[in-house]
């Protein structure tokens, strides 16, 4: 009998998360609000989904911005969220290497909506740390966290209970 992978968009629709987070922005953003969810999957990696709305506007010249998104080494959101930590980086690899590096969140008259996979993390890897959200784009050059800016968004990563 063939063992058949489950394809993404299957694993959004039918499966439940191995882990979320509720992201909550700063005192300064009260607004932004969002979501991410954690699955396993078959091929080894994690498949990621973050829905993020009331983003800041960067510009006057366009509704389109970038932002970082990482996993930080700790849960805790206590704002202004410098409780943390440095990017989750098990193997002390540069930056962007880092587990916790992630693609930038790209937003639209404040909402940004993103799915990809990784190979750098389980889901369990990650429960009890953070998901952070910064002002800027990532650069990917500049150490430790690529000159991405203040941190305007974040969210403890939990296990998901059925």
């Amino acid at each position: 009998m063939m063992n058949c992978k489950q394809n993404f968009l299957d694993i959004i629709q039918y499966s439940y998360p191995d882990a979320y987070a509720n992201i909550y922005g700063n005192d300064q953003y009260p607004c932004l609000k969002g979501m991410a969810r954690f699955y396993s999957t078959s091929y080894g990696g994690t498949l990621v989904e973050v829905e993020v709305y009331n983003l800041p506007l960067l510009s006057d010249t366009s509704p389109s911005s970038f932002y970082g998104m990482h996993i930080h080494e700790n849960g805790d959101c206590t704002p202004p969220f410098d409780k943390t930590g440095d990017h989750y980086n098990p193997c002390n690899t540069p930056h962007p290497m880092h587990a916790g590096d992630m693609p930038a969140l790209l937003g639209n008259n404040g909402y940004a909506y993103s799915v990809f996979y990784t190979e750098r993390y389980q889901p369990d890897n990650i429960i009890g740390r953070s998901i952070i959200i910064h002002s800027h784009a990532d650069d990917y050059m500049t150490e430790p966290s690529g000159n991405s800016g203040k941190k305007i968004g974040c969210g403890i990563i939990k296990r998901y209970c059925r």
